[in-house]
């Protein structure tokens, strides 16, 4: 197939690493290694754009441009990656139309309460549009696949679990073993976290980690805290750990995607609150190395962790759980362990993504096809 591939939220190659940017370059490069050829329509960023006026004379020039490198690519299919009430997709319905390509929307949004305020409506109106042009839509949250059906057909829409490679996060006790003499734990539980440190949620999730570790620490429990990232809440971060950990807490900057399968290899139980998290890939990958997981039951994250089997999930902002589930698996070596293998074998049944965008594959081949029929 001949793919034009369009992420209105945030292009592919963005400076801002987040989960969205890994969901939307881990779509593209599987349609490329399956052998299409993919094109991307355009890097336009159109987040808030319809309350930015100044912007649109230059989108209007972008739409041109793209028509025109869109015709002369002559694609089977526009596939559009991420549009909901804050981007939504300003590019794609009317070129499809205009050159009868199938538009199609990966990961698409509704949400109806987007019209009940000024600021959103109109990227609500516009969103609408978007969803009512596409020929199919996918989700991969079930959330949203609810909320679709109440806009479109069941036929047009589809759920497709979210994912990662699990062979790129395999447990690796050497690597294990390396960085737990490298961070001088000894044998202390590790407790690992992990985001960027920025203003907002990310920030906001690592506080209550170094907090709910310095309680437990302070009531006697043996633990060694490691986070990964890095950002401009670095100080902030590093002030509130010599607070609540003192010595207990070691700090490693980011690391790159690629190279986390050793940091998750070398922990016991990953930790993150995600707090409105929409899904929350760092989850799969510990889960992938075999490292149960303690979040807020919340967002996106029960349809990548089970409660109870793989993890623990606890309710929004209950500091006296989200403890509690940390104390419960410091002090259980043996749960530790029966839950990281049982998080080992979940991640690779359903969240496989060679098994979950081969059926995105199958949909897209499906409908190139009957194009070509007609």
């Amino acid at each position: 197939m001949r793919v034009v591939f369009y992420a209105p939220f945030k292009p592919l190659g963005h400076v801002h690493p987040s989960g969205d940017l890994v969901i939307g370059t881990g779509l593209f490069e599987y349609l490329q290694n399956r052998g299409h050829r993919l094109m991307i329509a355009s890097d336009s960023r159109v987040r808030w754009i319809y309350w930015t006026p100044w912007r649109w004379p230059e989108l209007l020039r972008e739409a041109r441009r793209t028509a025109g490198r869109v015709r002369r690519f002559t694609p089977d299919i526009w596939l559009t990656y991420h549009a909901y009430y804050k981007a939504p997709d300003m590019l794609g319905p009317s070129i499809s139309k205009r050159l009868d390509i199938p538009y199609i929307i990966f990961q698409g949004a509704f949400s109806t309460k987007r019209r009940k305020k000024i600021k959103t409506l109109p990227g609500y109106l516009l969103n609408k549009k978007s969803l009512c042009a596409a020929r199919h839509v996918f989700s991969n949250r079930q959330m949203d696949l609810l909320n679709l059906g109440r806009l479109l057909p069941q036929e047009v829409i589809s759920y497709v679990a979210p994912g990662i490679y699990p062979k790129a996060f395999p447990f690796d006790g050497k690597a294990r073993a390396d960085l737990r003499q490298q961070w001088n734990v000894g044998d202390d539980p590790v407790v690992l976290t992990a985001a960027m440190f920025r203003p907002g949620v990310k920030t906001e999730g690592l506080s209550w980690v170094i907090r709910a570790c310095g309680t437990l620490f302070r009531g006697g429990k043996r633990l060694h805290l490691v986070i990964a990232g890095n950002g401009v809440e670095k100080e902030k971060l590093h002030r509130l750990a010599a607070e609540h950990l003192p010595q207990k807490v070691t700090f490693l900057g980011k690391i790159a995607r690629e190279h986390m399968y050793r940091f998750y290899s070398a922990g016991d139980i990953f930790v993150f609150p995600g707090i409105r998290e929409s899904l929350g890939m760092v989850f799969l990958e510990a889960q992938s190395c075999g490292i149960p997981v303690v979040a807020f039951r919340n967002g996106g994250i029960p349809e990548v962790v089970r409660d109870g089997k793989t993890g623990v999930l606890v309710p929004m902002y209950d500091s006296d759980r989200f403890a509690g589930a940390i104390e419960k698996l410091l002090t259980n070596a043996a749960l530790r362990r029966q839950m990281g293998e049982s998080a080992r074998t979940y991640v690779r049944k359903n969240h496989d993504l060679d098994i979950n965008y081969g059926k995105v594959e199958e949909v897209l081949e499906t409908i190139a096809q009957d194009r070509d029929r007609r």
